[in-house]
């Protein structure tokens, strides 16, 4: 619990209102208590704010000129949220130590400082740093290094030699370091590639549930400083992110791609393998990238959704457009043709 005169100094907020009000915890404008705090940072919620119950509500200087209730006042409600939002997390925290089931190679440097939890699996010469938590059942591969303050929710895997900065979260279910899908035919016979690389991962990078980064091939797989991925997220083999660059839920970047800095890509979007896409780059919803993208901007491919009607008249229509266009280009010559024929010397 916090006063709002606590929370304000927190933010460097402008606080308007009773600065000793308690508030135990955050909510919707629509589901807010007396004693709860709330936000306003999208304009299509506007319309709850005058009878919204919440104790306070973060508001921008525009919104609080006519909201008469408590309120803490700044440039950012929704950043001042996330930051704020952390001091509410009832997330369970592990005891210091290593549980009695946790397997640990003796081989293994693990901080005193650290939590490892229940059935935990560190394999030979695996380094783990000060104040990371692994939660029950995750597995550390041999000579793989997680840094300060990192948190691995249950059932993470990491594979051997993967590489971790400091304060990365890890979601479960996720792989890192699995095995890339690498193969050479022979005659119709697909021949396995060892992928001998490994994986890089930056500090403050978050990835969730049920993602995979494959190892490299033969350089490491790379996801920057400040990378969040979302959960169901499919990183190939020698890809290579930039710095705080966002991926959302199923969406998926093949082999040997490269993405820059400060990119987010929408959830179900593809990219093929071996290609670039410049910094500050958009990619819409399902977006197919079958090219390298050198101008930044936002980008889209496929269609965007219709009645179920309309959808099976525009397929119809997908399917003539080889034969319009030739169609076309005949009408095109013949139009041409009457032109220059109309447009030639008069006769006498």
């Amino acid at each position: 619990m916090f006063t709002l005169a606590q929370l304000a100094a927190q933010l460097g907020a402008e606080l308007r209102g009773q600065p000793d009000l308690v508030i135990t915890g955050l909510a919707t404008l629509q589901e807010a208590k007396a004693s709860e705090l709330s936000f306003l940072a999208n304009a299509q919620y506007r319309k709850y704010l005058a009878q919204s119950q919440a104790g306070a509500v973060l508001l921008t200087e525009a919104d609080a000129a006519t909201f008469t209730g408590n309120a803490l006042v700044l440039a950012n409600p929704y950043l001042a949220y996330a930051q704020i939002s952390h001091l509410f997390d009832p997330k369970p925290k592990q005891p210091v130590g290593v549980h009695p089931t946790a397997v640990v190679d003796p081989s293994a440097c693990v901080d005193a400082s650290a939590c490892v939890g229940p059935y935990v699996v560190i394999e030979a010469d695996a380094v783990i740093g000060p104040r990371v938590t692994l939660s029950a059942h995750c597995v550390v591969g041999a000579r793989s290094v997680i840094g300060a303050d990192g948190w691995l929710a249950p059932r993470v895997v990491l594979y051997h030699d993967v590489r971790i900065g400091e304060r990365v979260m890890i979601q479960s279910g996720a792989v890192v370091g699995g095995e890339g899908f690498g193969f050479a035919n022979d005659k119709g016979v697909w021949i396995k590639i060892a992928q001998i690389g490994g994986v890089t991962i930056g500090d403050d990078v978050e990835i969730g549930a049920n993602t995979t980064v494959d190892r490299g091939a033969l350089a490491d797989t790379r996801l920057d400083n400040g990378v969040k991925l979302d959960n169901l997220v499919q990183i190939a083999h020698n890809v290579h992110i930039g710095e705080h660059s966002a991926m959302a839920g199923c969406s998926g970047i093949s082999g040997s791609t490269k993405v820059g800095k400060h990119c987010t890509i929408a959830g179900g979007a593809g990219l093929v393998g071996h290609i670039e896409v410049c910094d500050n780059t958009f990619i819409t919803g399902m977006t197919m990238v079958t090219r390298s993208i050198t101008e930044p901007g936002a980008y889209s491919s496929g269609t965007a959704m219709q009645s179920a009607g309309d959808w099976k008249k525009s397929a119809a229509r997908f399917r003539q457009l080889d034969d319009m266009a030739k169609r076309l280009q005949q009408l095109e010559k013949q139009l041409a043709a009457v032109t220059a024929a109309s447009s030639g010397p008069s006769k006498a």
